[in-house]
């Protein structure tokens, strides 16, 4: 199976939902120009709210279209940028990567995988039983978060549907991802 991106997504405001584009533009150290969460620092209002001078490790957040397919089997009709997404994948274990694994999308980006996105309560504002349906548990009764994984932007490049996404580096020991 081909690991692609099937779509891209930004807003230039804070809103749950993103909008779908033709292509997106990656900035080295910063994430998706002109989106409302591109910055060397945290965007998020909560956590701008709580210390603006942090490092803003969720500069990029990746989605793969896998989860979409398994909420639409659940009768949650999600599309592509909803959720928040700048990029949706296919074909991409996104969730069983190792925290610092890089990607290069198209012929130019690259992002560093940081870790998990930790769906809140606001999620249930897009669709009742969407929080629920993006959190699992283990056997051992761990948690699980599906909502795609978070991403620092360190080569720049244009990403549009269609381009190819290749892993080219992982740490010599796999590091779990947690939360970020």
């Amino acid at each position: 199976m081909a690991t692609l991106v099937i779509s891209v997504h930004s807003k230039d405001t804070h809103a749950f939902s993103k909008d779908t584009l033709a292509c997106i533009s990656i900035v080295a150290g910063h994430g998706v120009e002109g989106d409302a969460h591109s910055g060397v620092t945290v965007k998020h209002r909560s956590r701008v709210a709580k210390d603006p001078t942090q490092p803003n490790l969720r500069q990029v957040h990746l989605v793969h279209h896998e989860l979409l397919d398994e909420l639409q089997l659940r009768g949650l009709p999600v599309r592509s940028g909803q959720m928040g997404e700048n990029i949706v994948t296919t074909g991409l274990p996104l969730l069983n990567l190792s925290a610092r694994t890089l990607l290069r999308i198209g012929s130019d980006a690259v992002l560093k995988i940081m870790g998990l996105r930790n769906p809140c309560s606001q999620i249930e504002g897009l669709m009742p039983g969407l929080l629920a349906a993006v959190l699992d548990r283990s056997a051992d009764g761990a948690l699980i978060r599906k909502a795609g994984v978070m991403a620092i932007a360190l080569e720049s490049g244009v990403v549009l549907p269609g381009d190819e996404i290749e892993i080219i580096s992982t740490p010599a020991l796999h590091v779990p991802l947690q939360p970020v």
